[in-house]
């Protein structure tokens, strides 16, 4: 074949350090913005970005050239720099959650992302993790899933 053709599609989430609610209600729009340019700079097609005042989700399509755990080291190091530049004492969470995403379900997985403040009004972060580990049949330790 003479060209690379990809299709690879992940929704990312990651919480702030110990799921404190550190990203301030008046900042949360400006910060999706803020990760969609440097998601641009790092030629990654993002397709929805949100999250609440403790926690992040990003759906993107993964160009061949990026591994998931460099582009989510780079979101993370250059938003937690943002937020400190506006006054925030702030860090991320040392892991994350990265779950493929079906092209057939993208526009599920978009409303979901872009409805995140309604559905935290039923479900805790914590919930919300353990419900997308589970659905996706990730492996996970109950007792240190949220350990430092």
């Amino acid at each position: 074949m003479s060209h690379t053709y990809s299709a690879n599609f992940v929704h990312c989430v990651f919480s702030t350090k110990n799921r404190t609610n550190s990203i301030p209600a008046e900042l949360q729009q400006q910060l999706w913005a803020y990760l969609l340019g440097v998601a641009n700079n790092l030629r990654l097609r993002t397709l929805a970005v949100g999250g609440t005042t403790n926690h992040v989700h990003l759906l993107l399509a993964l160009p061949t050239t990026m591994a998931v755990a460099e582009t989510v080291q780079k979101l993370k190091a250059n938003s937690s720099r943002w937020l400190g530049e506006h006054g925030i004492k702030f860090q991320w969470q040392e892991g994350y959650g990265v779950f493929s995403v079906s092209p057939s379900l993208l526009t599920t997985v978009q409303a979901y992302i872009r409805n995140q403040e309604e559905h935290h009004r039923r479900r805790s972060f914590e919930e919300e993790l353990r419900a997308l580990l589970d659905k996706s049949g990730v492996p996970y330790d109950p007792e240190r899933l949220f350990a430092a």
